[in-house]
């Protein structure tokens, strides 16, 4: 059974997934943070390719991303990396990354390279949903990744009921129409948006991220969804604290009693 699918049956609520950059803080650090990660409680890991445009990230992960990139990261040296995870790894392994990037390596090679490392599923925030379901369903699915699909406030009831019929692994709810980082607390509006989905009664879990960086976002978030999904903050505190595992330490201590 695919691990996320397995990590969501046993458990619906209170899950706390961590995305990080690979490559970053150093080119070596992806396995070691991987491997913290799961030693410290998170359940789920999303592994952040670095792009020269991400569109979708908010400073924080630019500049892990543009480090990432001068220490010498690519998909090449990632899958490289992630190729003896599974040795030392049984978390839900999930790689994040866009499109420009993944079509220069080839999809049908990134998805088979994926699935040889044991990666579980693909997040791409800028594929456009029509072109997934014409051009790259088939070939994820043949390799048993799970298609993970964004929605934000402003994405339409019939098409939340399109991704949710037509994708697996989990729905990433984002929390605002904005980029990434972290925030105080969430607003009426944000609240609001999340008791909507919540009362579609949808068929895969959901995931709420963007913005999520303290036990007041974290907590709301599982109020509302099956957990949440923690990215700049902990990428900030890789940049900062002198250790991974300080790192880790010092993010489970922000969304205390965790």
């Amino acid at each position: 059974m695919n691990r996320i699918d397995e990590l969501f049956q046993r458990k619906k609520n209170n899950i706390l997934s961590v995305y990080f950059t690979a490559g970053f803080p150093n080119l070596g650090d992806t396995v070691p943070v991987i491997q913290s990660l799961e030693k410290n409680g998170v359940e789920l890991i999303e592994i952040g390719i670095p792009f020269s445009d991400p569109m979708a990230d908010g400073p924080v992960i630019q500049a892990s991303g543009t480090q990432a990139l001068k220490n010498g990261m690519s998909l090449r040296v990632l899958f490289e990396q992630l190729s003896r995870v599974r040795s030392s790894a049984q978390i839900p392994l999930v790689l994040m990354g866009y499109l420009n990037p993944i079509l220069q390596f080839g999809f049908n090679t990134f998805c088979s390279e994926a699935q040889r490392c044991g990666i579980d599923g693909i997040i791409i925030p800028d594929l456009p949903f029509a072109e997934y379901m014409r051009e790259y369903k088939a070939v994820a699915e043949k390799h048993g990744l799970r298609m993970i699909m964004l929605i934000t406030t402003e994405t339409s009831e019939e098409r939340i009921r399109l991704i949710d019929k037509n994708t697996g692994g989990f729905i990433y709810m984002v929390s605002s129409a904005s980029v990434t980082g972290a925030k105080t607390g969430f607003g009426e509006d944000n609240l609001q948006y999340f008791k909507r989905v919540n009362a579609m009664n949808l068929r895969n879990p959901r995931l709420i991220g963007f913005g999520i960086s303290n036990k007041i976002t974290f907590d709301a978030a599982c109020e509302h969804a099956s957990g949440a999904i923690i990215g700049s903050k902990f990428v900030s505190l890789l940049g900062s604290e002198k250790s991974v595992e300080a790192a880790v330490q010092k993010l489970k201590k922000s969304i205390a009693n965790y």
